[in-house]
């Protein structure tokens, strides 16, 4: 099943995951290393008459962030629209559409502008950093390799993109932890883009579910 991206704007609610895949050679580097199928997660926020928006990490810096107004890196909140725009014509990423059932309630969605509040802004840790924590909730005690050199051929892309994966994935888990949809207790570093895919079971709390995934066609710039 597709839908167009005007379509998917106007289903997507409070929630709702996207995700996406690219087809180039850090996209595939990642998910072989990642074992995921997808390289970015986002998460749906649509309030009162705003704008549907994106909140996920990034490292680029080509979107205005809507809670601060300025342009960074790290944790963001972005015009949904746009978002979508800017990771399919700019990264070449495919995007898939991934609905809340049930919809979020007024509680959840405060728990998101409590989390919005909290979090926005945050920068990327370092690779080291993030590999780590990454490794960490998964098995004990994993020998990692160093992380690429920026002077390696590519690898400096395989970095980033190593980078901006694992840290996306957190940020949607803390929120969905937030929103009680995740079991407290669980470390963030846990998860990655795979886990929000159809082919992993999130086990989420209190009878919710995501559904199957929706193609979503975007329009070429």
């Amino acid at each position: 099943m597709s839908i167009s991206l005007d379509e998917a704007v106007e289903l997507t609610r409070t929630g709702d995951v996207w995700v996406f895949r690219g087809r180039s050679a850090p996209d595939r580097a990642i998910q072989f290393t990642t074992n995921s199928p997808v390289n970015h997660v986002g998460m749906a926020v649509v309030l009162d008459d705003m704008p549907p928006l994106m909140w996920h990490a990034e490292l680029g810096r080509s979107l205005p962030d809507m809670w601060t107004g300025t342009h960074q890196r790290g944790v963001q909140l972005h015009d949904l629209r746009d978002a979508v725009c800017v990771w399919a014509n700019r990264y070449g990423q495919r995007a898939w559409l991934r609905q809340l059932e049930p919809s979020a309630d007024a509680e959840m969605e405060k728990a998101v502008l409590r989390t919005v509040a909290r979090l926005d802004g945050t920068p990327f840790p370092s690779t080291a950093q993030l590999a780590w924590r990454w490794a960490r909730g998964r098995v004990p005690r994993v020998r990692l390799p160093l992380p690429a050199r920026r002077d390696t051929p590519g690898g400096g892309a395989v970095r980033d993109r190593a980078l901006e994966t694992a840290y996306c994935a957190e940020v949607v888990a803390v929120t969905y932890e937030a929103m009680g949809l995740l079991p407290a207790g669980r470390r963030p570093n846990w998860y990655d883009p795979g886990r929000f895919w159809s082919g992993d079971d999130l086990g989420l709390a209190a009878g919710a579910q995501l559904g199957a995934e929706i193609e979503v066609r975007i329009p070429q710039r």
